[in-house]
């Protein structure tokens, strides 16, 4: 069968037997799973390259499972494709989607902006009232940044506060049912924490283990908590690994570390997140305060949104990275607070006016309307993939690939990508082979999703925009082998 036959005989298949499981909105994970196609194995090699639908077939999943899609970037005939229309959970592929609406509606300078307010004189060093920080929804605020500025501060003349530390999150107006579509965040997994306009090191506790010079580990804990929160150390000199205990108390909270931990051991970074992103920035702030050798006579509270002053110029500022690098951030490493927090700051209006979801929501569909896609939508819940509402096609999600690539900002926009057995969530996949360091893909990972997205160079340099999604209720890991394989593939053709 000719290549232009194969498509006609993919696109017929599709629109009779998957049109209306493609065409369904806001499908969750209980949903009723795909109905298996006797006509697709057999189908299965003459729409895919031969070794590919062996790898398909030999995965342990019905082909049916799969919906794959890649085609140069310049355009031209599709390389591989198989139930290209089909519309399949995106998981953290999403991000790309997030990521090409921010690079189109807040342009390449966008920084998000922490601000302080003085609310009294300053004079002689003394802050007569309150301190108010303004969160701008920077999900890359660090505690090591938080206390810099706070550095700042005291270069200014500020050395002592006499009233609070105000922490104003009215940036982002949200309530319990935007988070309807998205994991309950749990202390095991600081990948679910919730977006806050005030947050301090995406909302989790860090714990920095390194052997010391006597062999005992040196631990350090970040953001600080101050006298909220007691390390018991439970580490043996021998060994390499530990683990993390929180117990909140009454009193004072204790994190305990166990494990073993010698000098021969690698460092090691552990995160949980016992506390919600508000608690947490809260105890942190005030502890950073004191470390800079300043006082605070009141304590560190939330404002009172009835209560708030009207704010004029801010007194000091801190602005994050631009941009591209809080792309890279974010898909690296598949940063879901980032993603969540970009595209909240996608809101019309924002930081003007206090941003909503459904506001994030309805400028992205806008914009997403006017790209004019083919093979049905693509729909972001709240940018991250974490909600399975976040659906779209392989033939979509490359059409907008496509478009990136050949426009202003897609240098930035592939180099945000990780990179296939170098670096970010791909530095151990795909490595050894012809797709290694010639890969720029976001990976995709839920309890019933595998994807990659992205971009493939092949052999002759000809550049790819790839979308290959796998949807399976109960073995969705096992379609990560033949991913790989279509990656492989790509970029071993001349």
């Amino acid at each position: 069968m000719t290549l232009p036959g194969r498509r006609r005989l993919l696109r017929q298949l599709a629109a009779a037997a998957l049109c209306p499981l493609a065409a369904a909105k806001g499908v969750r994970a209980h949903a009723a799973p795909l109905r298996r196609s006797s006509a697709l194995p057999t189908l299965l090699p003459t729409l895919l390259p031969e070794p590919l639908a062996e790898r398909l077939n030999a995965s342990g999943l019905p082909p049916e499972r799969f919906a794959l899609h890649a085609a140069p970037v310049e355009g031209g005939p599709a390389r591989l494709s198989w139930q290209a229309g089909l519309s399949l959970p995106l998981a953290s592929t999403a991000k790309l989607i997030t990521a090409a609406a921010a690079q189109d509606l807040l342009g390449a300078d966008f920084r998000w902006v922490t601000e302080a307010h003085l609310g009294g004189p300053l004079i002689e060093g003394r802050l007569l009232g309150d301190l108010i920080l303004v969160g701008g929804g920077d999900a890359s605020l660090s505690s090591a940044d938080l206390f810099l500025w706070m550095r700042r501060w005291r270069q200014a003349g500020l050395h002592e506060i006499l009233g609070d530390i105000l922490i104003d999150r009215r940036r982002f107006r949200l309530d319990e049912q935007d988070h309807d579509g998205t994991p309950t965040p749990a202390v095991e997994r600081p990948h679910h924490v919730r977006p806050d306009a005030f947050t301090l090191d995406a909302g989790a506790l860090r714990v920095e283990l390194q052997a010391g010079a006597a062999g005992e580990p040196h631990i350090e804990v970040s953001p600080p908590q101050g006298a909220t929160l007691r390390l018991v150390r439970a580490v043996a000199r021998s060994g390499c690994g530990a683990t993390l205990d929180f117990r909140p108390r009454p009193d004072v909270d204790e994190l305990h570390v166990r494990g073993g931990w010698s000098r021969d051991c690698e460092p090691q970074s552990l995160q949980i997140a016992p506390l919600n992103p508000a608690e947490l920035s809260r105890r942190a702030v005030g502890e950073l305060w004191r470390q800079t050798g300043a006082r605070l006579l009141g304590r560190v509270r939330d404002l009172d949104p009835a209560r708030a002053p009207a704010l004029g110029s801010p007194w000091s500022q801190h602005a994050s990275a631009a941009l591209p690098q809080l792309l890279r951030g974010m898909n690296k490493t598949s940063h879901n607070l980032m993603a969540r927090q970009l595209m909240l700051s996608l809101a019309a209006g924002f930081p003007a006016r206090p941003a909503t979801l459904q506001a994030a929501q309805a400028r992205v569909r806008q914009w997403l309307d006017a790209q004019a896609l083919p093979a049905g939508p693509l729909t972001l819940d709240n940018g991250s993939g974490l909600s399975r509402t976040e659906r779209g096609s392989p033939a979509a999600l490359v059409a907008l690939l496509q478009r990136r690539a050949r426009g202003p900002g897609a240098r930035d926009f592939i180099a945000s990508l990780p990179v296939a057995g170098v670096d970010g969530t791909l530095e151990q996949r795909l490595r050894g082979g012809a797709a290694q360091g010639q890969a720029w893909l976001k990976t995709g990972t839920l309890l019933d999703t595998r994807a990659l997205a992205g971009y493939v160079r092949s052999r002759s340099g000809r550049l790819h925009a790839v979308a290959l999604l796998a949807h399976d209720p109960e073995s969705a890991a096992l379609a990560t082998p033949a991913l790989d394989a279509c990656v492989e593939w790509l970029a071993r053709q001349a």
